[in-house]
């Protein structure tokens, strides 16, 4: 099976200890963020959790602990954008990520970590001109560390509109303009875009847009088939496999102003005082009416067949 850690919070950035805590202890307690007393347990063992997601703006402070990965199959997308502080307040400097982007390649490999240029989005500041400009700075700069860039335009979801208010949609117009050109430049530096659920309208162009983080993607990772029962993305234009995620809302202390994962950063800082890196749980711990259900895992894992990237 798989589990994944990046849909809901940035888990490497901001819980490492804790997540290094739960896979020395081997589970990990998730409430269920619509019923607060329904919690699944799930087992973190090699023997049934064949691959481990992450989704991060910050690797770093789990590379002390990546020995503890080792018998896992891992994919790490690693998001590094254009924007400064006024836009991402708490993300380290860009340049720290890209070295941290390579150190972490070079551990897991080329095709078990890709770059995430996302979400996009339009204003005098930053204009096209100024995205393209800054997506072929950070490709050249990780060329042969990655050969996957996901893109994808800002969602105007009722959480992003409070926090960010001046936020516009991008236009057809202005998303095949940076699709093309963002094509071109990764192509150019070994690599191949997918966008986000974004449909198939850069297809034309040599974009894959058959997903992001599908079944293939961590097969390829890891370099064996998973018989992988039907999944679904996170909404109908994604066709990603997002099962099993282990964050929690209204706990990434990023504080990005297009983050659809908080509410409102007071939430936020209410909830990680909360935390404790010995918990089960990453927020709180268990409660006298918590109704503990132990997830059916198996690995997905074909021994017959192992495959040749």
């Amino acid at each position: 099976m798989i589990i994944n850690t990046g849909q809901r919070t940035d888990i490497p950035a901001f819980y490492a200890e804790w997540f290094a805590n739960r896979l020395k202890e081997g589970f990990v307690c998730v409430r269920n963020p619509y019923n607060f007393h329904q919690v699944t347990r799930y087992r973190l063992d090699p023997s049934v959790v064949d691959v481990i997601g992450f989704c991060t703006k910050n690797p770093a402070p789990m590379f002390p602990y990546m020995d503890l990965l080792k018998d896992f199959g891992q994919f790490w997308y690693v998001t590094i954008t254009s924007y400064g502080r006024d836009i991402e307040p708490n993300v380290p400097d860009k340049h720290r990520l890209i070295e941290d982007f390579k150190k972490l390649s070079s551990m897991v490999g080329i095709k078990a970590v890709g770059w995430r240029y996302d979400p996009i989005f339009l204003s005098d500041r930053y204009p096209i001109e100024y995205h393209l400009h800054a997506f072929k700075k950070i490709a050249e700069a990780l060329d042969g560390y990655t050969d996957t860039a996901v893109i994808s335009f800002i969602d105007l979801y009722q959480k992003v509109r409070k926090n960010f208010p001046e936020a516009r949609e991008v236009s057809k117009e202005e998303r095949l303009i940076l699709g093309k050109e963002m094509i071109r430049i990764a192509a150019e530096h070994g690599m191949i875009v997918r966008p986000c659920a974004e449909g198939d309208e850069l297809a034309a162009f040599g974009a894959d847009c058959s997903g992001c983080m599908t079944i293939p993607m961590y097969e390829r990772a890891i370099g064996q088939r998973l018989h992988a029962p039907k999944g679904k993305g996170a909404r109908k234009e994604c066709a990603c496999y997002l099962s099993c995620d282990i964050g929690a809302y209204n706990t990434c202390r990023h504080l990005c102003r297009y983050c659809y994962a908080n509410a409102e950063p007071s939430k936020v800082l209410e909830h990680s005082k909360l935390h404790d890196p010995k918990s089960p749980f990453l927020i709180g711990k268990y409660q006298p009416d918590d109704k503990i259900h132990d997830a059916e895992q198996t690995s997905w894992i074909d021994d017959q067949t192992s495959l040749l990237f």
